[in-house]
């Protein structure tokens, strides 16, 4: 006879996917909020504090062999993906 009280329950339309067990303030499933935000406080003080137009140039291949390398590692980057661009 199987054991009934291992079975996954239901899950109700309000709970979210999965629970991190232990307790603790990070929400899985759905995603990790503090993350989010961290990265997001990230991004702008970087746009707020660095020259991000001079970084975006100093990151521009430098030769037309350099550009179809990066165009091919981005093709086979999203060979991988499962995000748009497919």
């Amino acid at each position: 006879m199987k054991d009934k009280s291992k079975q996954p329950q239901p899950r109700s339309p309000g709970q979210p996917q999965q629970q991190q067990q232990g307790g603790g303030d990070n929400v899985h499933g759905e995603g990790n909020y503090k993350a989010t935000r961290d990265y997001n406080r990230g991004v702008a003080e970087h746009m707020k504090s660095h020259d991000v137009e001079r970084e975006a140039r100093e990151a521009a291949p430098r030769s037309e062999e350099e550009a179809r390398q990066m165009e091919q590692a981005e093709r086979e980057g999203r060979k991988h993906s499962k995000g748009e661009g497919r």
